[in-house]
């Protein structure tokens, strides 16, 4: 297949990623992308310029989407698909200027989080002025409209991430806060669930809801809490109580009638997060696979699975494991080079950035490469297969960045006995634990698994992220430049070649199987194979039948909690939320703050 193997590829690299008329092909995009992060090296550039750009020809590695427009074209923009922004210091204030750095970040090119939790509740009073509290919902249609000025002065589109603590006050008002017409509308939502939740949910326990006790201007019970925003537990008041299973409930069945919120195992993510020794984590970049702390950054790219596969639709079908793991370690030094060639819209964002050095390595193409390899979606060999492929790449990561930091140093924010001491480095092999006491890690983290729905398109319409194929041919609307809607008759990747090498117009390969042919528990099974390999988070919509019942709706997320997911996203299409995709049409016009247009690539 050519470089533009389907019309939407063209499309995509022409909307989003060409510069200008001087790039006549999707070659000078490489060769630009590659020369830019090259210029970072202070010795053999022009050698990494060569493998950088071997390793974006033909689509192998796709960067981050803000790599791919920004790099080398001396705009003042980022290269940092997203970011979590700062803690927001509850006052009027403090409210406004976090606001405004939220505001600034989008200008520039980035989709950002934002840990609502640390505004007081609605109807409570404040300490210090006796002012009645509006709660963060009201809050959060101030950033909405932000937003939607910021898209209107011609700034790429975006999206944002809410999330709000299962314990806050005002939880039940954020779960329902988009089910009325164009509210919230440029937001995604996500309620942080603690393990005590779980725990309580479990035992049918009553629940406590609760607020920072200095904050509020009453008496009552106080506990011990840990609380966003804050490095240790703090004294917070107890505002009220419900039973943990009906919040629970009244959750999940937002969830299961309008697609949010979504879930996040927040206490996994912590315990988890290998700088859990310097940072609290509260919220995520929009599409949840990079849980940050305050002022973090996304630097994501991904590898195409797809130009792995050797000998595709024949019993010699092989993945090429080699070039797969050699893709990868020039993929890691490359987006550590982002680091250092990207502009940041906010010096703390510089700060974090250069500190824990994290990036997102992650992989796109998994279901038409297991479909190439002769695998079916879902089951138990292919979940195997899935699970080696992240290994691998995980593995290789690890490798290259203990060998970065040997010729470059390691992360400023490392610490080795304490870094050597988290559950996910403790569970890589021996020799990577000895490399990294013995010579350091460059990264602080270095896998994340993106939605890649935009680059996926360039890339010639393959299969997104670790999602199955949505549909063997569909068509989808877009946004072309001026914001105006176009739509594309679309062919998957893998069923597009497989016709071609066999000369079928219309046939299916033998292993096909779509998204809503899947069982659920296919794509819960999938995250949950290759989350062992991943330090940061996966983005993964499981796809839920309209006539599924709520009760097997619920033990979804009981098997997201129980085989150590960090978060659950699901989409159940009905009248409400309609479809992300259909078969007829969809895209511009899709509700989902996960469409197309929306994803931060």
């Amino acid at each position: 297949m050519n470089a533009f193997a389907a019309d939407i590829s063209r499309h995509v690299w022409r909307a989003k990623y060409r510069c200008g008329n001087r790039e006549r092909s999707i070659a000078d995009t490489w060769r630009r992308v590659a020369r830019a992060l090259a210029a970072v090296e202070s010795n053999d550039a022009e050698d990494w310029e060569r493998r950088f750009y071997a390793i974006l020809e033909n689509f192998r590695f796709l960067p981050g989407g803000r790599i791919q427009a920004g790099a080398g074209t001396g705009r003042s923009v980022t290269l940092f698909n997203c970011f979590v922004m700062g803690s927001i210091e509850d006052s009027v204030p403090g409210i406004f200027r976090a606001l405004e750095e939220a505001a600034v970040t989008m200008q520039q090119g980035g989709g950002i989080g934002c840990d609502f939790s640390t505004l007081r509740p609605r109807g409570t009073r404040a300490k210090a002025v006796g002012s009645v509290a509006s709660g963060p919902v009201s809050f959060m249609r101030v950033w909405d409209a932000m937003c939607a000025t910021i898209l209107s002065t011609g700034a790429r589109r975006g999206a944002m991430m809410a999330t709000l603590r299962c314990d806050h006050p005002d939880v039940e008002e954020f779960v329902v806060a988009k089910q009325q017409p164009g509210e919230l509308r440029h937001f995604n939502l996500s309620v942080l669930v603690t393990d005590a939740f779980m725990d309580a949910v479990r035992a049918d326990a009553d629940w406590p809801l609760l607020f920072p006790a200095k904050a509020l201007d009453a008496d009552g019970e106080t506990v011990s809490c840990a609380w966003s925003g804050a490095a240790q537990p703090v004294p917070c008041r107890v505002l009220g109580r419900v039973r943990a299973r009906e919040l629970w409930d009244r959750i999940l069945r937002a969830t299961y009638d309008y697609a949010e919120p979504g879930i996040l195992f927040i206490d996994r993510i912590n315990r988890l997060n290998n700088l859990r020794y310097r940072e609290r984590i509260g919220a995520t970049n929009p599409c949840g696979e990079i849980p940050l702390p305050p002022y973090g950054a996304c630097d994501l790219g991904s590898l195409n699975l797809t130009q792995f596969v050797r000998a595709p639709f024949t019993r010699h079908a092989r993945l090429d494991l080699d070039g797969l793991a050699g893709a990868a370690q020039i993929a890691v030094r490359f987006l550590d080079n982002v680091i250092d060639a990207s502009r940041f819209p906010l010096p703390q964002q510089a700060e974090s950035a250069h500190g824990s050095r994290r990036i997102g390595l992650g992989i796109t193409g998994l279901a038409d490469a297991l479909l190439m390899l002769g695998l079916t979606y879902g089951s138990e060999r292919s979940l195997a297969a899935a699970a080696d492929i992240m290994r691998l790449i995980s593995h290789t990561a690890y490798r290259a960045a203990i060998a970065l930091a040997a010729e470059k140093g390691s992360f400023p924010y490392f610490d080795k006995e304490k870094y050597l001491q988290g559950p996910f480095i403790r569970a890589l092999p021996e020799d990577i634990q000895a490399g990294v006491a013995a010579r350091g890690i460059r990264n602080s983290h270095l896998l994340a698994i993106a939605p890649t729905g935009t680059i996926s398109l360039l890339a010639g319409n393959v299969s997104s992220g670790l999602e199955p194929i949505f549909a063997a041919s569909h068509r989808r609307k877009v946004l072309d430049e001026s914001g105006s809607a176009r739509e594309f008759a679309l062919t998957d990747y893998g069923v597009a070649l497989w016709r071609a090498q066999t000369g079928s117009e219309t046939g299916l390969p033998p292993d096909f199987a779509s998204a809503r042919e899947l069982p659920m528990h296919a794509h819960l099974d999938m995250q949950a194979a290759l989350q062992p390999f991943v330090d940061n988070s996966i983005s993964k919509t499981i796809n839920v039948p309209e006539d599924c019942r709520f009760a097997d709706f619920r033990e979804l997320y009981d098997l997201a909690y129980d085989k150590g997911l960090k978060g659950c996203t699901t989409f159940r299409p009905n009248p409400v939320t309609g479809t992300v995709l259909s078969e007829e049409a969809a895209g511009a016009d899709a509700p989902h703050c996960c469409v197309l247009e929306r994803e931060p690539d």
